[in-house]
């Protein structure tokens, strides 16, 4: 048996109601056996500052944040599309996770790609942008076309992600970045 799995999730929203934060719930929900999806919420971030990015004046909250990816053995981010990119949130949790360059606890990390939106192709545009993202932060991300959950608004139902073929689809995702994310080790 394998040791267990421990992935960090994320959305890129702040949104109570959002879609991308229930993808992470229905994550934690159908993670596999072995696997451990623990959530994190980027809301207590402030806006990147690289005038407070040293360790004596960087903020708590970035602190707990880098310290959970650094213990993490995996991400899974869950992203919003706006405007046919990633959200500001999201791109900012990136740049103060991504720091310093070549040493930030980014590096060399798998990372998961999941989305809900309100359209019919979901957010394939943002995890599109998002790969770029990751790829230039030096991570791993899953080569696989994501969860893209279109018409999300009519397959989350109080905050749950109630659609059984997405749900059975993020299943499989997941059993598949769990195996990915142990070549890793």
């Amino acid at each position: 048996m394998a040791a267990p799995l421990r992935v960090l999730a994320f959305a890129g929203s702040l949104r109570a109601g959002s879609t991308n934060r229930a993808l992470v719930r229905a994550a934690v929900d159908l993670a596999p056996e072995g696997v451990t999806v623990e959530p994190f919420d980027l809301a207590p971030l402030p806006l990147y500052n690289a005038d407070l990015d040293t360790d004596a004046l960087r903020p708590e909250p970035v602190t707990r944040f880098k310290d959970a990816i650094t213990e993490a053995d995996a991400l899974l981010i869950s992203t919003p599309e706006y405007n046919h990119s990633v959200p500001g949130v999201l791109q900012n949790a990136i740049d103060w996770a991504s720091r310093p360059g070549h040493a930030s606890p980014m590096v060399g990390k798998p990372v998961g790609m999941i989305g809900a939106a309100g359209g019919v192709i979901g957010t394939a545009r943002a995890q599109q942008k998002l790969q770029n993202v990751l790829l230039s932060v030096l991570a791993h991300p899953y080569p696989h076309r994501g969860v893209l959950v279109g018409q999300a608004r009519e397959k989350v139902e109080d905050g749950r992600l109630t659609d059984e073929p997405a749900r059975a689809f993020l299943a499989a995702y997941l059993e598949g970045f769990a195996a990915f994310a142990r070549r890793f080790r």
